[in-house]
């Protein structure tokens, strides 16, 4: 049985060529140390993004001759991993790439060199880090840490508990990842003010921005308790030191599969056990994922960067990585897996590939993306907004050979909606052309989603609700409610512009959304006879009938 580490891909290279795996075409020991000594790349959040897209990308560098260093992965969070995951595996990933018709590609990431565990309690890996920061050859450091890794505070606004303690303990001891982030960047800047670029890689609006707020609030809380000097915030401000591109990427990469697990074993690899961490991470040696990807970056760099672009990193200015994101997350991809989840939720599906085999469900989100979403839609021109829209839809929402969940998708909904929808509403209110009272999809998505927080499925059988931050309080102006009912304090939701960036009463939408909301809790089934009622109407509606 081949087993993945460095020594079994050298020593047994044919052996794994045989079963039709890609292997790094780069003296690694030559790239190791060339990174000690000059590294130039560092990245916070080791997840299955990181690990299928952007390692992989520059593999290929290294694989072209490229580049000269590897990635040095940095965790703020879940430090078991590092001993149950990237040591036990030499920092090497099986990238399974899983095509619609059922076929794999196979390719082992060795662009890792190192990971670190950003802990101030393993002082050797935490002075390794800083030493890294330290060193003027280092270019950029990215992030794939999720959007809740920026923030700083709670829904009322208030700094959050381990981010006031991070306030007052200063460089020494930070554990927030933005603090520990800081830190490091405050060691940069008392060694040399050495220029270097923040690229967050996370799936949210303006992530340079929001990367940027984080740094630069605990920068200006720490100044003010003496921890920092006042020349650090000029220097986290200057743009011909450091920047905060904006990027867009796109790549479903959902948790391990057992099927794909399995197949591998049966293929000759021992050691493919999915790993479930206390933190109740999923992870594996191995990432499934789909073929389709997408990065595009601000190329707004300060101290040179990786040759990207020759791996199929799109580099391009500001407004149109942001016009791509905007076409992306309002209108082409993110409001339809929203749709699909917490409908699939209520309807008892575990895969989005079956979702799109139900008629109901696969016209839901046809009607989102193309009747409604496409008419407000922000047109980046360097990416066609239908062809996109197309692609989701039917290849990869459908693409049976992808195990993701909607409920893992579910994860966070209250901080997603304003983004989601209500930038398309608010679309739909500015425009003398378009009017929110003529939109029924998108209404339907947000009672559905006022449904889904009942944790009541469509047969009237409790299921367990997917993390979010709001749960607590959004549950609570619905406390009470139960089939049958026919009052509750839904105002209290769709009247919240914090949730949705929009009062939807104002709009002219609240009252058909509780209308919606009500019919969806007339008794079992009601939920899938209301998607029903309206898919059918709108779709009467445009066929002119």
């Amino acid at each position: 049985m081949l087993q993945l580490n460095r020594n079994s891909i050298v020593n047994e290279a044919e052996a794994w060529k045989e079963i039709g795996v890609e292997l790094p075409q780069f003296d690694f020991n030559q790239i190791a140390k060339n990174t000690i000594e000059k590294p130039q790349w560092v990245h916070f959040g080791a997840g299955n993004i990181f690990r299928a897209f952007v390692a992989n990308a520059h593999q290929k560098l290294l694989n072209q001759g490229q580049a000269e260093t590897g990635i040095i992965a940095v965790k703020t969070y879940d430090f078991d991993m590092i001993d149950r995951l990237n040591k036990p595996y030499d920092n090497l990933t099986l990238l399974v790439s899983m095509k619609a018709n059922g076929s794999f590609e196979k390719t082992v990431i060795n662009s890792i060199v190192d990971t670190i565990a950003a802990d101030y309690n393993r002082k050797d890996e935490f002075n390794r880090l800083v030493g890294i920061f330290e060193n003027p050859s280092l270019q950029m450091a990215s992030f794939t840490i999720t959007e809740k890794g920026y923030t700083l505070t709670n829904p009322s606004g208030e700094f959050i508990g381990l981010v006031e303690k991070d306030f007052e303990t200063g460089l020494d001891h930070p554990v927030h990842a933005m603090s520990i982030v800081t830190s490091l960047v405050y060691r940069r800047y008392l060694k040399g003010q050495y220029p270097m670029t923040f690229v967050s890689m996370d799936n949210c609006s303006h992530n340079g921005d929001k990367l940027k707020a984080a740094v630069l609030t605990i920068a200006k809380e720490w100044l003010e308790r003496g921890h920092v000097e006042e020349g650090f915030i000029a220097y986290l401000e200057d743009e011909g030191k450091i920047t905060f591109p904006f990027t867009m990427i796109d790549k479903i990469t959902p948790r391990p599969s057992e099927k794909v697990k399995e197949a591998l074993v049966d293929q000759g690899i021992s050691g493919m056990d999915i790993i479930v961490t206390p933190k109740n991470t999923y992870t594996a040696p191995f990432v499934n994922a789909e073929v389709s990807e997408y990065l595009v970056i601000e190329d707004k760099f300060t101290n040179d960067r990786p040759a990207l672009e020759q791996a199929g990193i799109i580099f391009t200015d500001r407004e149109t990585v942001n016009n791509i994101e905007t076409m992306k997350v309002t209108t082409c991809l993110n409001p339809l897996h929203t749709v699909l989840a917490v409908s699939g939720c209520l309807l008892g599906y575990t895969l989005i590939a079956d979702e799109m085999k139900d008629e109901t469900l696969r016209k839901f989100v046809e009607m989102i993306g193309y009747q409604e979403g496409l008419k407000g839609v922000v047109d980046p021109e360097i990416i066609s907004p239908k062809a996109f829209l197309d692609e989701v839809l039917n290849e990869r929402f459908s693409n049976p050979y992808i195990p993701d969940t909607p409920q893992r998708i579910a994860c966070d909904t209250s901080l997603k909606v304003g983004i989601r929808f209500g930038e398309t509403l608010k679309s739909y209110v500015k425009r003398e052309d378009l009017n929110p009272a003529d939109l029924n999809a998108i209404p339907l998505a947000i009672a559905t989603w006022c449904r889904y927080l009942l944790g009541i499925n469509d047969e009237g059988k409790p299921f367990t609700l997917s993390p979010d931050p709001q749960l607590e309080t959004l549950q609570a102006a619905l406390e009470g409610v139960a089939l049958g009912s026919q009052t509750s304090n839904i105002r209290l939701i769709l009247s919240n512009e914090a949730i949705f960036g929009v009062n939807l009463y104002e709009i002219g939408l609240g009252e058909k959304i509780e209308s919606m909301f009500y019919e969806m809790l007339a008794s079992t089934g009601a939920v899938r006879r209301t998607l029903e009622k309206y898919i059918i109407m709108e779709k009467e509606k445009v066929s002119g009938r």
